[in-house]
């Protein structure tokens, strides 16, 4: 049988390649279309964050100025507490004389503490101690407040609850000392009023959980743009179990806090740091001294504040100063001991200014007395305008003859002086009123008008409405008053659809010459609507015209807004809310237009994609984390499948482009959620001691609604994308400046994962995360895990350069292997020399494999690292006190994740494509995945310290043993 002949050495020498997977090194990527989509995405996500850091309202707060030095007595505190709490101090404030009188610490006041929030300084009571001090001398010091106020040492208590505990005990302790100072005063006050910023107004609020707490100690609590509800960011156990205590407190024992009045004020949507519907107290049934108001509803305020102007704001620290003091009961020089006059002072001075100081019990019978001129109105319309009155005047209007008409009666007045100024008269059988009703407490201060709407059925009693004119020195205002039927000032205006993204719009024409109109926007009452409301205006004449305001009346909170604005304008009005409507609520939320005479108005209503779109990301951007890593856990679940099925792993942002799918998790969530609903299978989660479903919780608090989770996955598609682009571009820019830098050493040779300089690292980070701080090893880790990754990387580039010069080395090597085949054996070395050039592209491809697989591994790291961040700021900025941060949330995370990496920053994909575990362990990312969405939005601190342990322990198993991935299921 003759022989077969030689095989041509040309064959065997194949064309060195590198794999098309490898990330950054030329090989093939995501497609068009796939990059036009999470490039559309990212726009999206980069719009929605505009829109909430740039889009709100222009600042309309004055600065609050001191009118001499601020100086701050720090207090000394019995030894035992200093040395408990090293970090935290006690100060009184004061200026200039009133800081020398009380140097000796013989306090005459009122004592008010002060808590700043997260970062925050003690300093920052200065604009409350200012203006009370001011208010103070105006009336001789008849009643002065002492303003007290906490240093905790700017603590990051909003991303890190270790401290929040701490930071309760202190206060408490505070409490004690403040009321030890006034012993000796002749009306020594048995209880302190607390100011609360941000998180200092739940510590304030966690008091009444201690066990040693006497709820009488506190009287009143008014807490600043602190998020009640839930925390911002939940990025540890500590904060919200924290929370948790609180509000359960708050809830259970609401009888038993029912003497203390709390009123709570949130910025608006200039807050972009603390939403306002984190600021609404908890609804309870039994505990109804509690108030909650935004900003741009405060009455002479009208402004929203950012979530630090909120404390320096003039416009609000003036009301807060002075419901301060009109608290004060005259008998004990304290602030009184009344819940129901606390709550009345707070409504007066917070939801509605009637433009009249405030009166326990205002005298409703006047006398109507004076050398005045009584003039009879019969029109259902008047006008008149004052300007040097000599006399005064009193304008009857006889109600008899309009109540068949007319349902309603409605008057302004441009004087904002606190006067009364309107009554209802009781004589109908003379032509003046010896005696009226003073019906000024039913109006209510708008900002160029004082405004009252009375329903004249309410007020079968009445006679005639007196309005009186005083005699004025130069002054000019106007007056109008008229009576209308309800139906004709009542207009439905139906808003549009939210997937209308602003291409339709709802009109309505108001061409009456009214004074009030009320349009009510029919269908609004989700978070996730958001509008923009254009009104435009058009008089008859100039002459007399006045500005038109325009207020969105949400009638389920306070949380109203006012536009004022001149006539002929148009006027942009964004209509969004910071509550939903609750479900046994039929009210609906009214436009209320306050006109000029003799103006026509147009409304128009669309919907406002962008701000749609803002509104998602106010709400629910701080869960974006959860879809991100979610995906990442996809991707690198779909990067271990191909490893099974082609023997390559793709990079990562190819391989998130084909498993990033919604349809895997989204499904599965519905389907429990739906489970959920009956008792049996609600019976077996309960048994498997399952926590509660995140989004069932987001559910009840109405923040929840269709369709956000699969656009917030989406978004976290688009950022895990693009963050896997920049995190491949920063490799291949380190990697370049290592090429220029230093000779690469080759592709690594040393397969075994452990060693004993290995186990040194190992054991020393492990002991440096039980001894100082968690969040510092994995910094430490992640650093070196960087380090070898960005080695690695330059080693494939350098040997991506010798393998590609090797195609024209092999195709001359071809072309002459035949013929030097026939003359001698020199084959024999080249085929030798080509063996050697195809196990040298074989160990190319597995490290490149492994290169990509460690990409997906270090995204994963560097979000778990920038969520302890916050730990290892806290331990920093607190090293000088403790060496070792505790409580910390990050020690067992960090305890697993040490050794865990440490093994598989030196593996390779060679024994993990052996393994016979790698297709179980490549079953578990999709319910991972599952599972961070589940779990995460409420609690972000699942998702690193279980979910991505439990995944790491996966990887490491593919090349150790059973016991790793054992030991990762009994983890989670």
């Amino acid at each position: 049988m003759a022989a077969a002949p030689p095989r041509p050495a040309g064959r065997l020498l194949p064309r060195a390649r590198v794999p098309a997977a490898a990330m950054g090194l030329g090989g093939r990527g995501p497609g068009a279309a796939a990059l036009g989509l999470y490039g559309a995405l990212a726009a999206l996500v980069l719009l929605a964050v505009r829109d909430v850091l740039l889009l709100y309202e222009e600042n309309r707060c004055s600065m609050t100025y001191m009118y001499e030095y601020p100086e701050y007595l720090k207090i000394k505190l019995p030894k035992k507490i200093s040395r408990r709490y090293p970090a935290y101090e006690l100060y009184l404030y004061g200026e200039g004389n009133y800081a020398e009188e009380n140097k000796n610490l013989l306090l005459t006041g009122i004592p008010v503490l002060f808590l700043p929030g997260n970062a925050g300084s003690y300093k920052q009571v200065r604009s409350l101690g200012s203006i009370a001090l001011r208010k103070a001398e105006d009336i001789d010091f008849k009643y002065h407040f002492n303003f007290f106020s906490v240093n905790f040492n700017e603590e990051l208590v909003a991303l890190y609850g270790g401290s929040l505990q701490r930071q309760t005990r202190f206060v408490h302790e505070c409490i004690k000392v403040i009321l030890k100072l006034y012993k000796d005063h002749e009306f020594a006050p048995s209880s302190v009023a607390i100011v609360g910023h941000s998180m200092g107004g739940l510590v304030a609020r966690a008091l009444l959980t201690l066990k040693n707490f006497k709820p009488e100690l506190i009287n009143l609590l008014i807490t600043q743009a602190t998020p009640h509800v839930a925390p911002v960011m939940p990025l540890d156990k500590y904060l919200t179990d924290f929370y948790t205590a609180v509000n359960n407190h708050w809830i259970l024992k609401a009888q038993g806090i029912r003497n203390l009045t709390i009123l709570s004020v949130a910025g608006g949507f200039r807050d972009y740091q603390v939403r306002s519907g984190l600021a609404f107290l908890p609804r309870s049934s039994q505990h109804n001294s509690a108030l909650s108001v935004v900003s741009s509803a405060v009455p002479r305020a009208w402004a929203s504040t950012d979530h630090l102007s909120i404390v320096w704001c003039k416009e609000l620290i003036l009301a807060t100063i002075r419901a301060f003091f009109d608290l004060i009961d005259e008998n004990t020089k304290q602030i009184t001991d009344d819940p129901k006059k606390r709550l009345s002072v707070l409504n007066h001075h917070f939801v509605k200014h009637p433009a009249k100081l405030y009166a326990e019990n205002p005298e409703t019978l006047t006398e109507l007395t004076g050398a005045f001129i009584w003039i009879k109105i019969k029109t259902s319309k008047w006008n008149y305008t004052v300007y040097n009155e000599s006399d005064g005047k009193y304008f009857t209007f006889p109600l008899a003859s309009h109540r068949k008409s007319y349902s309603h009666v409605h008057c302004q007045n441009s004087m904002l002086d606190t006067s009364s100024w309107i009554y209802g008269c009781v004589n109908s059988n003379s032509s003046v009123c010896l005696e009226g009703v003073d019906l000024s407490w039913k109006a209510e201060l708008l900002p160029t008008i004082k405004a009252v709407t009375l329903k004249l059925q309410e007020y079968p009693f009445l006679s005639h409405l007196v309005v009186h004119v005083p005699s004025t020195n130069g002054n000019k205002f106007t007056l109008d008053c008229e009576f209308f039927q309800e139906d004709s000032r009542t207009v439905k205006l139906p808003v549009t659809h939210l997937f209308s993204f602003g291409l339709s719009s709802s009109k309505i024409l108001l061409n009456s010459t009214g004074l009030i109109y009320n349009v009510q926007l029919q269908h609004f009452g989700q978070i996730y609507q958001a509008f923009k409301i254009y009104i435009e205006g058009q008089c008859q004449s100039l002459n007399g015209r006045k500005h038109s305001i325009y207020r969105l009346h949400v009638p389920w909170s306070h949380e109203d807004s006012i536009t004022v604005s001149k006539v002929p304008s148009l006027a942009e009005i964004s209509a969004k809310l910071h509550i939903a409507q609750p479900e046994n609520d039929s009210s609906v939320a009214v436009l209320n237009i306050y006109s000029s005479s003799y103006c026509q108005y147009e409304v128009t209503i669309k919907t406002s994609f962008l701000q749609v779109l803002g509104q998602l990301i106010r709400f629910h951007g701080g869960t974006l984390p959860v879809y991100v890593i979610s995906n990442i856990l996809l991707a690198y679940g779909g990067q271990l499948n191909t490893l099974i099925s082609t023997g390559q792993c793709s990079d990562f942002a190819l391989v998130l482009s084909r498993t990033a799918r919604p349809y895997k998790v989204e499904p599965a969530l519905n389907i429990i959620t739906f489970l959920l609903g009956f008792a049996w299978f609600k019976d077996v989660w309960d048994a498997l001691f399952l926590p509660e479903m995140d989004t069932a919780v987001l559910n009840n608090q109405d923040v929840w609604f269709p369709l956000v989770s699969l656009v917030l996955f989406f978004f976290g598609t688009g950022i895990a994308f693009w963050g896997g682009i920049l995190f491949s571009s920063s490799l291949r820019l380190l990697s370049s400046l290592w090429l220029a830098l230093t000779r690469p050493s080759g592709l690594p040779k040393d397969s075994r994962l452990v060693t004993p300089k290995r186990s040194c690292v190992t054991i020393l980070l492990v002991f440096i995360s039980w001894t100082t701080c968690g969040a510092f090893a994995i910094l430490i880790i992640y650093l070196h895990y960087l380090f070898k990754v960005v080695k690695l990387h330059v080693n494939v580039r350098a040997e991506q350069k010798v393998l590609n010069a090797a195609p024209k080395h092999s195709k001359e090597t071809s072309n002459n292997a035949n013929k030097e085949l026939i003359k001698n054996c020199c084959s024999v070395d080249r085929s030798g020399e080509a063996a050697k050039s195809l196990a040298t592209s074989a160990v190319a491809d597995e490290v490149v494999n492994g290169f990509n697989m460690h990409v997906t591994v270090i995204i994963l790291l560097t979000w778990i690292m920038l969520l302890s961040f916050p730990s290892l700021i806290y331990w920093i900025k607190n090293l000088r006190y403790n060496i070792r941060l505790d409580p910390d949330p990050c020690r067992p995370m960090a305890i697993i994740l040490v050794p865990t990496l440490g093994i598989l920053m030196n593996s390779s994909t060679t024994k993990v494509k052996s393994s016979k575990l790698l297709k179980i362990a490549a079953q578990f990312p999709l319910p991972l995945s599952v599972a961070v969405v589940a779990f995460g939005p409420m609690h972000l601190y699942r998702i690193y310290l279980q979910s991505v342990n439990l995944q790491h322990m996966l990887h490491a198993a593919g090349e150790l043993s059973p016991f790793f991935l054992l030991y990762g299921i009994v983890l989670t």
